[in-house]
């Protein structure tokens, strides 16, 4: 009942009294009482005026619980099931044996902390509760599995469509003000946030999302997909290894993120991209949306191939996600990101 009453109170600006309250859910005042307490200590700020009822207040504060995410993700048709967990061990780990057992497409589990998180290649993924948000989203695209790489670009697309619009709520203007006052904050750019091929999402040239995805399949038939994603959200100290090209939201635009509210939106983006994806079983919808992200797009970049090193132009990505470069000699190549990276000439980027 406390997220059908959160849910209540998020949709209206005006006082609900607390007999509409009873009368709604068919429970007496005390349970109601009970009820708005309870999500008073969950940290909601919550207005209670005799012989008015109660109105949700407004806030910037991160609230970070299963309440909200049910609220934010209600809505969402891929979104099945949602489910917090203030620390779990992997998000991943936890969805894959969900989806043996046969949980449906579209189960998201959330977590503030997770005590054995995974990155690509069997490195370890540092997991703190109170900093980051870590997600893992379950699927069962009806596709061959040589097609299922591509869903990380689709998963990066989401996220850093998502980030742009929290930068556009949250930044853009309150920059453009200080502008016009003679403070001069620094130019913006049209899409602070880009994509460095294929699926490191970047704030300033600097990673600030990790994204790992896993199958199950056989022969020619998937029977699911997992795609985890870890958000650097608060301000923190990195690891020296990655303190160099790690950053987190927060820390760069000065804001205090939602993290329930950007997890919806970018299962929002992800909804809709990955609708058309299944369309065309490739990513030729989505090329030049992914492109214009795209940080590598027409700049020299060296492929580390372990059949040998070599540099060239990237000039964006074909239908199936894999990175066009143009060798030094005029060879176009496609790069497949497998055992494959990219890096600038210069860096990371």
């Amino acid at each position: 009942m406390k997220s059908e009453i959160l849910e209540l109170l998020k949709n209206t600006t005006e006082y609900v009294s607390g007999q509409e309250l009873c009368e709604r859910f068919g429970v007496s005042r005390t349970a109601i009482w009970k009820a708005i307490e309870g999500l008073k200590k969950d940290g909601y700020e919550i207005e209670a005026v005799r012989n008015r009822g109660y109105r949700l207040a407004e806030t910037e504060k991160d609230i970070f619980c299963a309440r909200e995410l049910e609220t934010q993700v209600a809505g969402i048709d891929l979104i099945r099931k949602a489910e917090f967990f203030e620390e779990i061990g992997s998000t991943n780990t936890e969805a894959k044996r969900r989806a043996e057992e046969g949980s449906e497409e579209g189960l998201l589990l959330v977590a503030d902390r997770q005590t054995a998180g995974k990155g690509r290649r069997g490195r370890t993924w540092i997991s703190p509760a109170g900093k980051n948000a870590y997600y893992t989203l379950l699927i069962r695209p009806e596709i061959s599995p040589e097609k299922a790489p591509m869903l990380t670009l689709v998963m990066a697309l989401s996220v850093a469509s998502a980030l742009n619009d929290l930068y556009e709520s949250n930044v853009r203007g309150r920059i453009d003000k200080s502008t016009e006052s003679g403070n001069k904050a620094g130019t913006t750019q049209d899409k602070p946030v880009s994509i460095k091929w294929p699926n490191d999402v970047l704030i300033k040239g600097k990673k600030i999302c990790g994204i790992l995805t896993e199958m199950s399949a056989e022969n020619d038939y998937i029977q699911y997909v997992v795609i985890g994603v870890g958000l650097n959200i608060k301000p923190q100290e990195f690891d020296k290894e990655i303190a160099e090209k790690a950053t987190s939201i927060d820390a760069e635009w000065g804001i205090t993120t939602q993290r329930c509210r950007l997890i919806a939106n970018i299962m929002r983006y992800f909804e809709k991209y990955y609708k058309e994806f299944l369309r065309s079983e490739n990513l030729s919808g989505l090329k030049n949306e992914y492109e214009s992200l795209l940080i590598n797009k027409g700049r020299k970049v060296c492929v580390l191939d372990p059949k040998g090193e070599y540099t060239g132009k990237a000039l964006g990505i074909n239908d199936g996600g894999e990175l066009i470069v143009k060798k030094e000699d005029g060879e176009l190549v496609e790069v497949y990101a497998g055992e494959v990276s990219v890096r600038g000439i210069y860096g990371y980027t």
